[in-house]
């Protein structure tokens, strides 16, 4: 009998029949495993040359393949585009039927195959050749027919695929995924890419929006900003606090400029300090938070959530040119996805 462990900790005893079944599953992984670590041993200088001729590439890496072979493809296209590398993909047999027209010069083909010998693979390889546009192959028969065509070949092959019979696309599209990745992040590398860069390629995501909102891309627009002046009481500012919304208040001098800061947890404070007697007539300048935690406007949304986490805040006050223009809640920044 073998236990397993469950998500919620939970050990579970398993059958004879489910150990066994669970040990197939550990097979696949382990074989899979290790074709991929024989493919690492096997890379060498042609991994490089590929990855140099992609960098240099002026149009885009068209990656072409059909059936198992082809969704991996549709993988690595993916892959490549993701990482800042213009890419698209190639349906082998689509290809043959007009889909050529969107493969040009100065483009860079990766055709994958795992036998090398996929009719409708090779019969786009003319075209790329009329054209001038190299060619890698990733496949697991380094001397068929595709291996021999291409300009550079990457090995691909295992020795034997995952599953009981020996014969489905497991291990070896497992490592032709590997292959692709590798290439693409070593292009990646190349380009010397970086966490803005991938941001801009994914812009609904949630990293993207940890790198590219700014400030004002979150805070309330000036009108909605909750400011008394010095002069103010303590009542006058607890009207500008619930009217706003935001749980606090600026308090500004003649000028306008940021004198300090009145929230509604300082009330709460004060009124246990000194009771409730009084306290709303008390002057805002006598009891407000001198130096409140700001932030300007132009600053990353992702740098402010930092900055209430280290000061255990709610909300920053943000400015620009020195003036209090906004304020922003971490509410805000839960619903714009940055926090």
């Amino acid at each position: 009998m073998e236990k397993a462990i469950y998500k919620d900790n939970r050990e579970l005893t398993l059958s004879r029949e489910d150990g066994e079944l669970l040990e197939v599953g550990r097979r696949v992984l382990k074989q899979e495993a290790k074709e991929l670590v024989n493919a690492s041993s096997r890379l060498g200088r042609e991994i490089i040359e590929a990855a140099k001729l992609i960098f240099g590439c002026k149009g885009r890496v068209v990656v072409c393949g059909l059936g198992k072979s082809g969704i991996i493809a549709k993988k690595i296209a993916a892959t490549f585009a993701s990482l800042g590398t213009p890419s698209i993909f190639l349906h082998a047999t689509e290809g043959v039927h007009g889909d050529l027209g969107m493969v040009c010069r100065g483009d860079v083909g990766i055709f994958l195959s795992n036998s090398g010998q996929t009719n409708e693979v090779l019969e786009v390889v003319p075209y790329f050749k009329r054209f001038g546009i190299p060619i890698i192959a990733i496949t697991g028969n380094v001397s068929s027919r595709l291996g021999k065509e291409a300009d550079l070949v990457i090995d691909a092959s295992v020795e034997r695929e995952a599953d009981p019979l020996g014969l489905a696309p497991t291990s070896s599209a497992v490592v032709q995924l590997a292959i692709g990745d590798a290439l693409a992040v070593m292009v990646a590398d190349l380009r010397k890419l970086k966490r803005e860069d991938f941001a801009l390629f994914h812009p609904g995501g949630s990293l993207g929006k940890k790198l590219l909102l700014k400030v004002r891309d979150v805070m309330g627009s000036e009108d909605k900003l909750p400011s008394v002046s010095h002069r103010a009481t303590v009542r006058e500012a607890l009207f500008e606090i619930t009217s706003k919304g935001y749980g606090a208040t600026v308090i500004v001098d003649d000028e306008g400029k940021l004198k300090g800061i009145f929230t509604d947890g300082d009330l709460r404070r004060l009124i246990e300090d000194r009771g409730e007697v009084g306290v709303l007539s008390l002057p805002i300048a006598e009891v407000m938070t001198k130096n409140p935690k700001t932030i300007d406007a132009d600053e990353l949304a992702a740098k402010g959530v930092l900055l209430m986490e280290k000061h255990e805040v709610s909300v920053l006050v943000v400015e620009k040119d020195g003036l209090p223009i906004g304020m922003v809640h971490l509410h805000d920044m839960l619903k714009a996805g940055v926090a």
